[in-house]
């Protein structure tokens, strides 16, 4: 009785871990190259059943069979599926088709500056032509992206007060004349790529920054989340029944031992 306690116990615990990712998704639906994420059920490993305190087999514990102990989280993993666009016909919003992230200097509120990646392009030019953040961090050009490279030479640049184009490729045009290109790069391995935070990527030791080949940029537009609310909703519902059945079977396992202790023990 007690082991189908922990069972129902455990069940709600994932239940309640599955919903805290999912209303993470809901939360940033409308977020700027968000990636949604997922979370996976494990079963603990099975345990073998022993009898305690049986005669019949002296100094020697007698096998029931193996039992599972309920389950735990798997896995949580980021489903990086391209979202949609949504065109907004601004010079500086860029939007990644296919694979691959922005390069960002960012820089901590302690001052430390490192390198990470988003899918969000949603990017404004400076009065000195730096493209930047709505943080206000700057967009790396290709070829400090792939150096793993910052400073002044690192950040992408146009003249502010001429027009200027950016082509499928990333490559910058004023008057006719390539001025450089956006810095996206890609990671070898999305087993290695981090969550940071504010919308951003880091990459974590083992994993390497290398070029794209699947990739078309487009000006004007901005990649939208890839989250569907209506199967977000749809997994609510899911969630919502898989816990109330917890509920329900910790309350049947507490009227049963209630049953045991007050009216077996009696006889």
């Amino acid at each position: 009785m007690v082991k189908g306690l922990y069972t129902a116990y455990t069940g709600m615990v994932e239940e309640q871990r599955r919903l805290d990712v999912l209303t993470n998704n809901l939360a940033n639906a409308n977020t700027t190259g968000y990636k949604k994420e997922g979370a996976t059920n494990a079963s603990f490993a099975e345990k073998l059943a022993l009898r305690i305190k049986d005669t019949a087999h002296p100094n020697l514990a007698a096998g029931m069979g193996y039992i599972k102990m309920g389950v735990k989280v798997g896995e949580t993993y980021t489903n990086y599926e391209q979202g949609g666009f949504r065109v907004t016909d601004e010079p500086s919003d860029l939007a990644i088709g296919g694979e691959g992230f922005f390069a960002i200097e960012y820089t901590d509120k302690q001052g430390n500056t490192s390198i990470k990646y988003t899918r969000d392009g949603a990017f404004t030019v400076d009065n000195e032509g730096y493209f930047r953040t709505s943080d206000g961090d700057y967009l790396l050009n290709m070829g400090a992206a792939l150096a793993g490279r910052t400073g002044d030479n690192a950040h992408v640049r146009v003249d502010p007060m001429l027009d200027y184009q950016v082509d499928s490729q990333g490559n910058i045009w004023q008057e006719g004349v390539n001025i450089g290109q956006v810095g996206v790069v890609d990671i070898d391995n999305y087993d290695y790529i981090l969550k940071y935070g504010e919308n951003l990527y880091d990459i974590q030791e083992g994993g390497n920054v290398v070029a794209t080949n699947d990739m078309l940029l487009e000006q004007g537009a901005l990649e939208t989340s890839n989250v569907n609310i209506v199967d977000e909703m749809v997994s609510m519902i899911t969630i919502q029944r898989a816990f109330e059945a917890g509920q329900k079977m910790i309350q049947a396992e507490d009227e049963t031992i209630e049953m045991a202790v007050s009216q077996v023990g009696r006889v």
